[in-house]
C-alpha cells in the first residue's frame, strides 16, 4: 500500500479478506463500502465513473467481482491521480479469468493471494521450511507434530469458521452451508448455469480425484457432462476458488514427460467433508490419505509460497514410463527443489527414485530433495536428498 495505487485481496469466501480490509481501513481512515449490499452495488452498477469520482481519499472496495463496471472507472481514476494505496479491492472469485472484466489494471494493481490458514498460522509459527529446502539446510528442522495431529488438520482446514466448530457434525454442517452458498449464489452471480444441480456432485467427483491426473473425458462420463459444459464448469469452480490445476513441470529433459496438470481441491477440510472422511477412516484408507495428504501438502507450499517468494513456482512431474514427483518447485534462477509425499511412517530406497533421476538430469541446478514421510525422524539418504517428517513443513 506504499507503492502501489491499487490493491486487490484475492480468495476463497470465508478465508478473512473482509476482516482484514476493515483493519486495514480503521489503520489508514479508509472509507469502506461492500457491494454485498444491494443498495450499493446497484449505485456502482448504475453509474460507475460517478460513484469512483465522488471517492475521497482511501477507499475499501469489498467484492468486487459483483462489480466489474468499476475497473475501467478506476483505471481512470488512478491515471488522473497516481496514490499509493488509494484503492484497496477485495473479491471472493478470480477477478483476472472474469469474461466481463474488460480492464487488467496492469502495471496499476498488485494481487495479493489470501488462502485458509496454514497449519504455521494457526500455531503460532512462521514456517521457514521453503528457505531452509533451497539452502540445503533440512536437517535444522526439528518437526512437531504427530500423526494423528496431521490428520485433524486435514480434516478440519483452514477456513477460520470451520476451525471454530466444535466436533464432526458442526463443521460438516458449516462445509455444507458453505458449499451451498457458494454454488447457488456466487456461480450463479458469475455465469448463466444451466445445471446447477449438478455442480456439487461435480465438486465430489473431482474431490474423489484429489492428487490425479486430469481426465477431463473421464470425469465427464463419471459426471454425465458434454465435454464443453465440464471445461465450463470447472473453470467456475476455480474462479471461485474450489478447486486448482497444478500445472505439469517441463524442462529441455532427454525424457518424454506427460503433460496433463493434477487437480487439488483448494482446502483439505472441504475435500474431507465431500468424501465423509473423519480420522477413523484416514487410519484405515490408506489410499485416501496419501491422496488427501498430497493435496494437502500442495495447499500447505501454495500458501508459503505466497508470502515467502511469490515468484516461485509449483508443478508436478510426471514421465512417460511411469516416474512420478509430486511437487517440483522451480525459482526464476531455474534453481529447483522436488518433494514426494507418502502417507506411511516408513519409506523404501525405490521411494527416492525419480528425484534421484531428477537430481542427475539437473546438476547444479538441483538445490535439494525430500521425501515426506509420517514417520518422526530426519534422514539424509544420499546428495541432496532427505527424508523428511510431514509435520517439517510447519517448523520455523
Amino acid at each position: 500500500m506504499t507503492d502501489t495505487p491499487v490493491l486487490l485481496l484475492n480468495g476463497a469466501r470465508q478465508t478473512g479478506k473482509t476482516t482484514l480490509a476493515k483493519t486495514m481501513a480503521d489503520r489508514v481512515g479508509s472509507q469502506y463500502f461492500t457491494f454485498d449490499d444491494s443498495a450499493t452495488l446497484a449505485l456502482a452498477a448504475g453509474d460507475p465513473s460517478g460513484f469512483i469520482r465522488n471517492l475521497v481519499g482511501p477507499v475499501v472496495l469489498d467484492e468486487i467481482q459483483k462489480a466489474p463496471e468499476l475497473f475501467p472507472a478506476i483505471k481512470l481514476a488512478v491515471d488522473k491521480h497516481r496514490q499509493p494505496g488509494r484503492f484497496l479491492l477485495t473479491s471472493s472469485a478470480n477477478v483476472m479469468t472474469l469474461p466481463r472484466l474488460s480492464e487488467s489494471l496492469a502495471g496499476r494493481m498488485e494481487i495479493i493471494p489470501l488462502f485458509p490458514f496454514s497449519v504455521g498460522e494457526l500455531v503460532g509459527k512462521v514456517e521457514g521450511f521453503l528457505p531452509r529446502l533451497f539452502a540445503g539446510a533440512i536437517a535444522k528442522s526439528q518437526p512437531s507434530l504427530t500423526i494423528n495431529d496431521i490428520q485433524s488438520q486435514l480434516i478440519c482446514g483452514g477456513y477460520p469458521e470451520a476451525i471454530r466448530r466444535q466436533g464432526d457434525d458442526r463443521r460438516s454442517a458449516w462445509f455444507a452451508s458453505y458449499i451451498s452458498t457458494i454454488l447457488q449464489r456466487d456461480v450463479r452471480d458469475l455465469a448463466r448455469v444451466d445445471a446447477l444441480h449438478a455442480l456439487p456432485n461435480l465438486l465430489k467427483l473431482l474431490a474423489a480425484r484429489a492428487s490425479g491426473l486430469l481426465n477431463l473425458a473421464d470425469v465427464g462420463r463419471d459426471a454425465g457432462l458434454p465435454h464443453t459444459t465440464l471445461t465450463r464448469y470447472l473453470a467456475l469452480l476455480e474462479t471461485v476458488f474450489l478447486v486448482h490445476r497444478l500445472p505439469a513441470w517441463s524442462r529441455n529433459l532427454s525424457q518424454r514427460l506427460v503433460k496433463a496438470p493434477k487437480l487439488h481441491l483448494m482446502d483439505s477440510g472441504l475435500a474431507c467433508h465431500l468424501l465423509g472422511a473423519n480420522v477413523r477412516r484416514l487410519s484405515e484408507d490408506r489410499s485416501l490419505m496419501g491422496r488427501l495428504l498430497e493435496s494437502f501438502v500442495v495447499g500447505e507450499l501454495r500458501k508459503q509460497i505466497s508470502w515467502t517468494d511469490p515468484q516461485m513456482a509449483i508443478y508436478h512431474c510426471r514421465t512417460a514410463n511411469g516416474l512420478e514427483i509430486d511437487v517440483v518447485l522451480e525459482k526464476p534462477d531455474g534453481s529447483v527443489a522436488a518433494i514426494e509425499v507418502k502417507a506411511s511412517g516408513t519409506v523404501a530406497a525405490s521411494d527416492f527414485a525419480p528425484i534421484k533421476a531428477l537430481r542427475d538430469q539437473l546438476g547444479q541446478q538441483f538445490r535439494a530433495g525430500v521425501v515426506l514421510y509420517l514417520g518422526d525422524q530426519i534422514i539424509p539418504s544420499g546428495d541432496k536428498l532427505w527424508l523428511v517428517p510431514v509435520s517439517a513443513l510447519w517448523t520455523p
